[in-house]
């Protein structure tokens, strides 16, 4: 007697180990299914997040998720504007109100929008302005971490002589800053 026959003899006698057996595979084959179209799902989310990601970052889609909210200057990565002009003046603007929102006050400014660099698209602007000494690096995150992407090309600070009411070292202190930004409104 072979092994085939034994089981076949055993399958035939109990139909409670036959129906155990049937649904034991039947569960195998659809939990095999389950898995497989949840990894296609998967798939499809990583997918449809990768082609998200690629948008944002050729400037086709905006960002939307809770960072770019969360960092205070949500928007596109270039200034905006239907000129060169107003792109100028909004990056004005933005400089301005980084400037004010660490303390500081805007002693004079120049936007260059005919220089060398706007050909390419860049729009520069030279601030002079004074503020605390420790205010100089949140105006810094701020201008380079947030939207729209500007760039600092020029830094020049000059501390005040140290006196003896100003031993601490906060004092205000001049700051020449000279940023720009892409302004793709030409293209």
């Amino acid at each position: 007697m072979s092994l085939a026959n034994a089981i076949a003899r055993t399958l035939t006698r109990s139909p409670l180990i036959a129906v155990a057996l049937y649904v034991a595979v039947f569960g195998a084959l659809l939990a095999t299914a389950v898995f497989a179209i949840s990894d296609i799902a998967g798939q499809r989310e990583r997918l449809s997040q990768t082609a998200d990601l690629l948008d944002q970052l050729r400037g086709r889609k905006p960002r939307d998720d809770a960072a770019a909210l969360a960092a205070g200057h949500p928007g596109t990565p270039f200034l905006e504007g239907p000129t060169v002009t107003v792109a100028g003046a909004t990056l004005l603007q933005r400089v301005a109100s980084a400037v004010a929102s660490v303390g500081g006050t805007i002693q004079s400014s120049q936007v260059d929008v005919l220089g060398t660099q706007a050909r390419d698209g860049l729009v520069g602007l030279v601030v002079s302005c004074e503020m605390e000494q420790p205010a100089l690096q949140k105006l810094l995150y701020d201008l380079e971490a947030g939207m729209p992407f500007l760039f600092v090309d020029q830094l020049d600070v000059q501390v005040p002589q140290t006196t003896a009411a100003n031993e601490s070292g906060s004092g205000r202190i001049r700051v020449v800053l000279g940023v720009s930004g892409q302004w793709q409104g030409g293209k």
